[in-house]
C-alpha cells in the first residue's frame, strides 16, 4: 500500500504517525519546526484516514507493514519515528518487529496496554453527518455539537472535511471501515514483543491513557531503556495543547 504523506525539509528522516481519526496534516506546524531542527519530516497518512487508500482491512501488524514499504518506496534506511496515541501504537509494534529501521522512537501518550473501544459517541457523530448532505462546515459543527461539546475535539475531526464536488462536503477517512474495525484500535502490543533502545514516552497530566504504575511498568517491560515524560496540564492531544513544552522535550530527546 502506498501512503500518502507531505515532506517538509531535508536532513534524517523522522515519520509522524497520527491518532484515530486524524491525519498527517495535524502536525504540520510541529513538522516545520522539527524541520528547522535538520530533519526530512514525514507527515504521513495511515491507511483508511486522510488521503491515504481505503482498505476494509485494519490492523496494526498491516499498518506496520505500511510504513516498512514506505520507507522502502522512499528509499529510507533508517529513520526517527514519533507516534500519537494509535499512531503511538503503531510505531511500537514497527519497533519490535523492525528494530533495525529505527534510529529514534518517541511514543505520545499511549501505552502498550489493551483500550477498550470509547469513541462510540464520536463515531455515531461522524456517521450522522456522513448521512446528511452538507454544504458547510459551520452547519457540520453545529450539528456535531449534538454528539461533542469540545469544540477543540469537533474541529479536529472536521478536518477530515473536504469538498467532493461543488456544495457537497464529504470526509476523507474511510468511516465504515474504522466503525467495522473499531476493536482494533485498543489492542495490546503482542506479550513477547520489545525493543531495547531508549524511547521517549510523553503523556499528558490530565489524560487518562498512561495513568498509573502498572502501565510504566508494562511499558519499561516492553521499552527497558524508556523514559516517561509527563507535561503538566495537557490532556490526551498533548502536542496541540502544549506545543512548546511538547516540542522542548522532544527536541532535547532527539539532539542529545
Amino acid at each position: 500500500m502506498k501512503l500518502y504523506s507531505k515532506i517538509i525539509g531535508k536532513g534524517q528522516p523522522l515519520l509522524i504517525l497520527h491518532g484515530f481519526l486524524g491525519m498527517g496534516d495535524n502536525w504540520k506546524t510541529l513538522g516545520k519546526e522539527f524541520a528547522e531542527l535538520g530533519f526530512e519530516v514525514h507527515l504521513i497518512d495511515q491507511r483508511n484516514h486522510g488521503r491515504s487508500p481505503h482498505t476494509d482491512q485494519f490492523s496494526y501488524d498491516l499498518m506496520a507493514e505500511d510504513i516498512k514499504d514506505y520507507m522502502q518506496h522512499t528509499q529510507l534506511e533508517k529513520a526517527t519515528l514519533v507516534g500519537h496515541s494509535m499512531g503511538g501504537k503503531n510505531v511500537m509494534l514497527f519497533a519490535t518487529k523492525y528494530p533495525d529501521l529505527v534510529d529514534q522512537l518517541v511514543v505520545v501518550d499511549i501505552a502498550p496496554k489493551y483500550y477498550k473501544p470509547h469513541h462510540q459517541t464520536i463515531l455515531e457523530g461522524l456517521t450522522m453527518l456522513s448521512e446528511t448532505e452538507l454544504d458547510s462546515r459551520g452547519k457540520a459543527d453545529e450539528l456535531l455539537k449534538e454528539y461533542i461539546s469540545e469544540w477543540g475535539i469537533r474541529q479536529f475531526l472536521l478536518k477530515n472535511l473536504y469538498w467532493k464536488e461543488k456544495n457537497k462536503l464529504g470526509f476523507r477517512m474511510n468511516l465504515e471501515a474504522l466503525k467495522a474495525n473499531i476493536h482494533q484500535i485498543g489492542v495490546a502490543l503482542p506479550d513477547q514483543a520489545n525493543y531495547n533502545q531508549p524511547v521517549l514516552f510523553i503523556d499528558g497530566e490530565k489524560s487518562n491513557y498512561i495513568q498509573s504504575d502498572s502501565d510504566k511498568d508494562l511499558i519499561r517491560k516492553h521499552f527497558p531503556k524508556a523514559q516517561i515524560i509527563t507535561i503538566k496540564g495537557a490532556g490526551h492531544w498533548v502536542h496541540a495543547e502544549k506545543k512548546e513544552e511538547f516540542f522542548e522535550t522532544v527536541k532535547h530527546f532527539l539532539t542529545t
